[in-house]
């Protein structure tokens, strides 16, 4: 293992996704950062910044399912990406999981296969939880 290629994971253990997403980094040869960003929450300028990165809006890592976006009305389309920062911060089970940061970007990695597109290398075959194998070649 070696760091440097530093890599942090905001991740949530309860979340297959998030994982499998952690599993297919080590299997990779890395030890990231992990960061259980439901007890250690977000700030607006963190969120900010991973999102410029991105080069998208908030929209794109709200996450709707199991979460009181509905209640909250971040559904709705005239809700501002500073309405949806505000409501991460205050509930931060509203961002999507798991966020990967690495010299080579940053993604949503959903599928989290989609790991894969920021690491600098990948291990040869990789099997999910659920058994399925992915190709990370």
């Amino acid at each position: 293992m070696s760091d440097d290629f530093p890599i942090t994971i905001f991740h949530n253990p309860a979340c297959g996704t998030s994982r499998n997403a952690l599993a297919m980094i080590r299997a990779a040869g890395h030890e990231p950062t992990v960061v259980e960003y439901l007890q250690a929450g977000w700030s607006k300028d963190q969120l900010r910044a991973l999102l410029a990165t991105m080069a998208t809006g908030a929209r794109a890592i709200l996450r709707e399912k199991g979460t009181p976006a509905t209640e909250l009305g971040l559904l709705d389309p005239e809700t501002t990406d500073d309405a949806i920062l505000d409501a991460m911060v205050a509930h931060p089970i509203l961002v999507n999981r798991p966020i990967v940061v690495t010299p080579r970007g940053v993604c949503l990695a959903r599928p989290s296969e989609a790991v894969f597109d920021v690491l600098d290398r990948r291990p040869a075959s990789f099997t999910k939880e659920d058994g399925e194998v992915v190709s990370p070649g």
